[in-house]
């Protein structure tokens, strides 16, 4: 499996949901750089389960282990290495699954392509358990562009058919983020949250899941980053993202919405900031990228997500011993929306890929 991406600074992302342990491996990173592991395990609380009434059940403390790379809380130019254990699997709710592939989930084509001793309890390598050594790395990251005045925050864009408000693509701010960070339940709008609560509880009262929208900024980034046309901003973090689980679509800026608009509507008219003399748009439709790089206006984009797949109503499947069509009801503890639990790992996602995009340009 190719679990590593990433060019000036590679991240291998290792380990199985219900393996004794996940882990993480960061070559590249920079030395002489301060890492707060304190802020590191706070950030990997907001992705933890077993948190809210809006995740799975399943607890684990997500207290990373440092193995490497970090002395005396500076790192030291070897690769960062760092594992999890896992401490709450419950396999036995999986052995009845062994030959019969949930809907959605990797369970066919991975046992076809690896074989029938691949470790697929819990979706082993394919499950979003392994987003939390994701959010180690990210959280590194987050530091060290902080330090360079790049900040990054996302919110709940959507739940169901409730949208939240969206970041101002023009004035959104670190004290933005701050905010939504203080929140509970992370969204602009309270009364949209109340609303998508009610779809989340509805549907896992229901033995069903719902899916949702993310939208993140990262703001402070120079003019210019990236490198045009076929390996540019966009085309990195959009392959990453890719790479989170249950991610199904990425846009930027107006996204899809821009097919909708005429050139007079979507074109960013530029202006001087009267404040600092800085060249700025007026607007930002394009997401603070074009042409594959850079504007210096806030990078917006967001991800959607599908609704989990590991529901409680009964589904069909197939028998891969005898080919028979079957009746299947997953047991276990999953997440009725795995959105509001996903939101560090897009802010993660994005703290690895630009400070790998700067490493590259500096």
């Amino acid at each position: 499996m190719q679990s590593t991406f990433g060019k000036m600074l590679k991240i291998t992302i290792s380990g199985e949901s219900h393996g004794e342990q996940i882990g993480v491996r960061m070559q590249g990173f920079p030395a002489n750089e301060a890492v707060d592991l304190q802020a590191v395990e706070a950030f990997l609380r907001r992705r933890a389960p077993g948190n809210d009434p809006f995740s799975t059940t399943r607890k684990e403390p997500d207290k990373p282990e440092v193995l490497s790379g970090i002395a005396n809380d500076v790192t030291d130019g070897a690769a960062i290495e760092a594992i999890i254990h896992n401490q709450n699997q419950h396999s036995n709710d999986y052995e009845s699954l062994r030959f019969i592939p949930r809907p959605s989930h990797a369970d066919y084509p991975a046992r076809v392509k690896y074989g029938e001793s691949l470790d697929l309890r819990g979706g082993g390598h394919f499950s979003g358990r392994l987003t939390a050594p994701l959010c180690f790395a990210g959280a590194i990251c987050l530091q060290y562009l902080a330090r360079r005045g790049i900040y990054i925050g996302a919110h709940i864009a959507q739940i169901a058919d409730v949208k939240d408000d969206r970041f101002d693509a023009v004035k959104v701010s670190k004290e933005d983020f701050d905010a939504l960070h203080k929140k509970p339940f992370c969204v602009i709008n309270s009364k949209a949250g109340t609303q998508m609560q009610t779809r989340i509880l509805q549907a896992r009262s229901e033995g069903d899941s719902v899916g949702g929208v993310i939208e993140v900024a990262v703001v402070g980034l120079p003019v210019g980053l990236g490198t045009p046309l076929y390996d540019g901003l966009e085309s990195r973090l959009a392959a990453n993202f890719f790479g989170i689980p249950a991610v199904k679509g990425v846009d930027f800026g107006s996204g899809f919405d821009a097919a909708l608009m005429r050139g007079s509507q979507h074109n960013d008219a530029y202006t001087v900031d009267p404040e600092n003399g800085e060249i700025r748009t007026l607007t930002n439709h394009a997401g603070g990228c074009v042409g594959a790089i850079t504007t210096g206006m806030p990078l917006i984009l967001r991800a959607a997500f599908k609704p989990t797949p590991s529901i409680a109503k009964t589904q069909l499947s197939v028998d891969l011993q005898t080919k028979e069509t079957v009746e299947l009801n997953i047991k276990g503890r999953h997440d009725p929306c795995i959105v509001p639990r996903a939101l560090p790992v897009t802010e993660a996602m994005a703290a690895i890929t630009i400070t790998d995009l700067l490493l590259e340009d500096a």
